[in-house]
């Protein structure tokens, strides 16, 4: 099952990647991006998992003396969990960036943005 889950998570990394280059309207590689980020927070999640574990909590049928050999790791979890918030965070942070950059240029076509080049 977690080999499913890492296949999916780099297939979609491969096409966030994909679209990212291929694309030069700015709001799609936006998406792309996001593609791909939620392709790693997959194979994050696939590599922490281990079969026939329970939950990180220690209580009447998880003891502490066995608790390693029956709980998952819950490190992956909470790396996925602030990579999530810290995603969406840049995420709107680039949408703001492509609202200002089409207010003032009145375009999102990369190949139209030839401020910068020499």
């Amino acid at each position: 099952m977690a080999y499913i889950a890492m296949a999916t998570g780099f297939l979609l990394v491969l096409i966030g990647f994909y679209g990212a280059l291929t694309q030069r309207n700015l709001l799609r590689m936006i998406v792309a991006f996001t593609i791909a980020d939620s392709g790693v927070n997959i194979v994050i999640v696939a590599i922490g998992y281990m079969r026939g574990r329970t939950a990180p909590i220690l209580d009447a049928t998880v003891s502490a003396a066995e608790a390693v050999q029956r709980i998952i790791d819950p490190v992956p979890q909470a790396l996925v969990l602030t990579a999530i918030v810290i995603g969406v965070g840049i995420t709107a942070l680039m949408l703001a960036y492509a609202y200002r950059l089409y207010e003032r240029k009145h375009t999102l076509d990369i190949a139209k943005l030839t401020d910068l080049q020499g």
